[in-house]
C-alpha cells in the first residue's frame, strides 16, 4: 500500500503544477522527488498503527516539521496549521484529506470503519463536508479494490455517492 502511494506520488511529482495529460513519459526523473502527499500519508500510516487516537495532530504535525520543506510544498493554510501549538480544523474542503488517506483504506476490516476512521483522518484539518467526503471516497475505493470488488462497480458506487453519504 505504501509503495503505490509514495511511488504515484514521486511519479507525479514533476507534474504537480502540469496539467499533462499523456502516458508518454518516463515513471522517474530526474525531477522526480517525494511531496507533500508523501509526507501526511507517512503521518497517517504512522496514526493507524498507533491505532487512531486522538493524537492525529501532533503526529501530522510532528511530520510535516521533521520534512518541512518537500517538493511543492504545503499549502498556505496547512503550513500555519503545522505550526500551531493548539491545532484547531480549519473548515478545509481542498484534496489534501484525500491525498493522505491511503492508509485507512487498507487498515480495517469494513466499509463502516473505513469510513469512520477517513472521517477522523480528514477533520483534525478539513473538517469541511467536501473535505471529509473526499477521504471517505478515496479510503472506501481502496477498501473495496482489496476486498475484490471491480473496477467498474467502484466507480459506478463512487458516482452514485452512495459510500460516503
Amino acid at each position: 500500500m505504501m509503495l503505490g502511494a509514495v511511488i504515484g506520488d514521486i511519479a507525479g511529482s514533476r507534474f504537480e503544477f502540469d496539467n499533462y495529460r499523456h502516458i508518454d513519459f518516463d515513471i522517474f526523473s530526474p525531477d522526480s522527488d517525494f511531496t507533500d502527499d508523501t509526507i501526511c500519508t507517512v503521518a497517517i500510516a504512522d496514526w493507524v498503527l498507533q491505532g487512531c487516537n486522538d493524537n492525529l495532530a501532533s503526529i501530522l504535525q510532528g511530520w510535516c516539521r521533521t520534512y518541512p520543506c518537500p517538493k511543492g510544498a504545503y499549502g498556505g493554510r496547512f503550513s500555519q496549521w503545522i505550526e500551531w501549538k493548539e491545532p484547531e480544523p480549519y473548515n478545509s474542503w481542498g484534496n489534501g484529506s484525500a491525498m493522505r488517506v491511503s492508509a485507512v483504506g487498507w487498515a480495517f476490516a469494513t466499509l463502516e470503519e473505513t469510513l469512520h476512521f477517513a472521517e477522523q483522518s480528514a477533520i483534525v484539518t478539513h473538517n469541511h463536508p467536501e473535505g471529509i467526503k473526499g477521504a471517505q471516497a478515496v479510503a472506501a475505493a481502496i477498501f473495496w479494490a482489496r476486498t475484490g470488488i471491480v473496477k467498474a462497480q467502484i466507480k459506478k458506487t463512487l458516482h452514485g455517492n452512495s459510500a460516503t453519504t
